[in-house]
């Protein structure tokens, strides 16, 4: 006779399982992808704990479960993640939007004009320049990105969140940024110095884009490119705001005040690491 596995049964074993291949939050992830498998949320699992689940139903499951015991990350399994309190989906081609990176949203919005000209440099999934059109229905932003697979997957997420008609994606080196003029240019840029990378964890080394994440020898070879252009593609008084890594803020402030920006400051995130330098453009007589 066949093991019946409940809801209840299913969570005890695959939490004790995640956590065995290394998934900390094993008892999270496996409720989220079982609340995926059987289209509850996560209250409609307590209240079915004893429901027995399908061999489709099972079948399902253990196919995500496999999928997160190799470390493959759980928003790549679920195909989605919340941004700005904004649904995106997400996949391989993007690097997963995360919520130190709405620090650098909310600092975007303290300066940004209802018309403003915005540009997102390296927007992968969207987030950045989706967040913003949907704060500022008046403003033109404009994303780009080296990657078309990145570009296909912002096009998505803005269609699904109805802004599709006011952001423009295209593709664009960094080296290159188109001219503008912009009232800001924002960018979550790659910032993990490449002889780094091995040592981050299996989640965003073997599964998160590359491109996206290496920074080059010191972490700081695209602030460089990104102070170097935005002098000349900001209008006057318009901001450059970047994220940063860790112990990054003050070479990066440097290299924003060598470039001629003014009022450089750094902020932190809500666990108190320096997480967004931005610089202001020269006031330039009409």
């Amino acid at each position: 006779m066949a093991e019946t596995w409940t809801v209840l049964k299913v969570l005890q074993w695959t939490a004790g399982y995640l956590r065995e291949k290394g998934v900390e939050e094993g008892r999270l992830d496996a409720e989220l992808l079982l609340s995926d498998a059987l289209g509850l949320d996560r209250v409609g699992l307590y209240l079915n704990y004893d429901r027995p689940l399908t061999a489709a139903e099972l079948a399902l499951f253990r196919k995500g479960v496999s999928r997160r015991a190799r470390r493959e990350p759980l928003q790549y399994i679920l195909g989605r993640v919340e941004f700005w309190s904004l649904p995106f989906v997400v996949n391989p081609a993007v690097l997963i939007p995360r919520p130190d990176t709405e620090i650098l949203v909310e600092e975007a919005l303290k300066r940004a004009s209802a018309g403003a000209a915005i540009l997102d440099v390296g927007t992968g999934s969207g987030a950045i320049a989706v967040a913003l059109a949907h704060e500022l229905p008046e403003a033109a932003v404009e994303g780009v990105d080296i990657s078309p697979e990145a570009l296909e997957v912002a096009s998505e997420n803005a269609r699904r969140n109805g802004v599709d008609g006011r952001v423009r994606f295209r593709k664009t080196d960094l080296g290159s940024l188109p001219e503008g003029p912009f009232d800001l240019i924002v960018s979550n840029p790659p910032y993990i110095p490449g002889g780094e990378l091995v040592a981050l964890m299996p989640e965003v080394r073997d599964f998160e884009p590359r491109l996206a994440l290496d920074g080059g020898g010191d972490g700081l070879d695209c602030y460089r490119l990104l102070a170097h252009q935005a002098p000349s593609r900001l209008r006057s008084g318009g901001w450059l705001l970047l994220e940063t890594g860790v112990g990054q803020a003050s070479a990066v402030q440097k290299l924003l005040a060598e470039a001629g920006l003014l009022d450089v400051f750094s902020r932190n995130d809500y666990a108190g690491i320096p997480r967004v330098v931005g610089g202001k453009a020269v006031t330039r007589e009409a």
